[in-house]
């Protein structure tokens, strides 16, 4: 097929040049978003009578052709075009002869592939929003299983206090509703039509823009037609959704492949997401996890890659734009196959909850609530801390944990202890008195539940 922009040049273009520059080999997944805007634009372009109703309609039906051939398998999209936008247009000229030469007028390249693009992102917004409501729901019902699963929390990877396993991935319910939130902000914000912008200074033909905007789903055309052709921040923000989506996934990968070593025995993952080894038979690694730790670097140098593309290119398009595509559509297919790997692999995990619960007890992950229990009998904290420090110490020695201490071995420590300490420092005290917002008491993690459910319920429905 003929170059769609050839008239003015006398010499055919440079072999490697066409091969670096052509982008028919990764844009033409814009196929169907090429379509739709093409559609709208010829139709709008009828309703302006800058075509006839015929032309109109004879162009509709062939895009319409076009589109369905395309998805049943019957027209592949052949790669000796420059773009997607040369195959559909001379496809279309193919079909139905002159006037599909008219579906471009009032149109440039520069807005149809920037429309296309603003059609693409806020499509994969979606879906990237879909997939992470899905692990919502995954990590919600784990939360709703868990509430007096008890476990150690950690600070600088070390055992800090006593936790339930609904209270751990209540955190990542959080990070990941975060997550959600932003990307519906960036929808908001890119969610303006470029359409009719023109190559960059518009066009003299009297187009209805907010007719195509409204058409498109757009809550209104861009403002200013240089900034709806050569603005790519829209993307950069998508991207940088994407890292943070990746970054929660990765810390999370991260806790797993420690949980799953035979050190922790915290989780036992399923086989389906897991491989062995080709020479170790007794190997069970969390090739999943690890994959999706990796994969987190792959979504950063997509994001810094299309930074550093955007960094210096003056108004408006420029040729370097073209290198948007191919990072965004990495990030993008690769964060939707993770959250998805993500969500079966949790769902599909054991949680050894009585592994959990003793290497809570013998991690002095009550030691806090032996100090405040000490407090609560008048002694002032910083010597209560200093008491219990002590005992830590003579516990690590006995390789005893608190609460297999005897009461005279608490007095040679403080005359302050009584039978009571037995119960003040258990696990399910430690818990369960910590009932503030956001606590893991059962209490307060009933309310966190509650919230996150009616939340999740909501945003499922829109």
């Amino acid at each position: 097929m003929a170059q769609l922009w050839g008239g003015r040049f006398t010499k055919d273009t440079n072999a490697l040049f066409k091969e670096l520059g052509d982008s028919i080999h990764f844009d033409h997944r814009l196929w169907r978003e090429d379509i739709e805007g093409s559609r709208v634009h010829a139709r709008m372009l009828g309703r302006q009578g800058i075509l006839s109703e015929e032309e109109t309609t004879r162009i509709e039906e062939g895009l319409d052709s076009i589109y369905h051939d395309i998805e049943a398998g019957k027209l592949s999209i052949t790669t000796d075009v420059e773009d997607i936008h040369s195959f559909v247009e001379a496809e279309l000229i193919r079909r139905i002869g002159d006037d599909g030469k008219r579906l471009h007028t009032g149109r440039s390249r520069n807005d149809q592939v920037a429309l296309d693009m603003r059609l693409w992102t806020r499509n994969e917004t979606d879906e990237i929003r879909h997939h992470l409501l899905h692990l919502e729901e995954v990590i919600l019902g784990i939360m709703q299983e868990n509430v007096t699963t008890y476990m150690p929390g950690f600070t600088h990877l070390q055992k800090a206090q006593p936790v339930t396993l609904a209270h751990h991935f209540g955190a990542y319910f959080e990070m990941f509703r975060r997550d959600i939130t932003r990307l519906a902000d960036t929808r908001k914000r890119m969610n303006e039509s470029p359409l009719g912008a023109g190559a960059l200074a518009g066009t003299t033909y009297p187009l209805d823009r907010e007719y195509t905007a409204k058409e498109l789903g757009f809550d209104r055309p861009c403002a200013n037609s240089m900034d709806a052709v050569s603005d790519r921040d829209y993307l950069v923000e998508f991207l940088n959704d994407l890292a943070l989506i990746q970054l929660h996934l990765s810390r999370l990968s991260e806790e797993i492949i420690i949980w799953n070593s035979d050190e922790y025995r915290f989780v036992e993952l399923d086989d389906a997401y897991s491989t062995g080894s080709s020479i170790m038979p007794q190997k069970k690694n969390p090739d999943v996890a690890e994959l999706i730790r990796g994969k987190t670097g792959r979504v950063y140098g997509d994001l810094m890659s299309l930074l550093t593309v955007m960094k210096g290119i003056p108004l408006a398009y420029d040729k370097d734009m073209q290198e948007d595509k191919e990072p965004a559509f990495d990030a993008a297919d690769t964060v939707a196959g993770c959250i998805q790997l993500m969500a079966g692999m949790i769902e599909s995990m054991k949680f050894n909850r009585d592994v959990m619960e003793a290497s809570a007890k013998h991690g002095f992950t009550n030691a806090t609530d032996a100090a405040d229990y000490l407090v609560g009998k008048g002694i002032p904290f910083r010597d209560a801390h200093g008491i219990i420090g002590q005992l830590v110490l003579y516990c690590i020695k006995e390789k005893k944990s608190l609460d297999m201490l005897t009461l005279d071995e608490f007095h040679e420590f403080s005359p302050a202890f009584d039978r009571d300490v037995y119960d003040a420092i258990s696990l399910r005290t430690c818990v369960e008195k910590r009932n503030t917002i956001g606590a893991p008491g059962k209490e307060a993690m009933r309310q966190e539940i509650e919230e996150a459910k009616n939340w999740l319920t909501e945003e499922i429905k829109r």
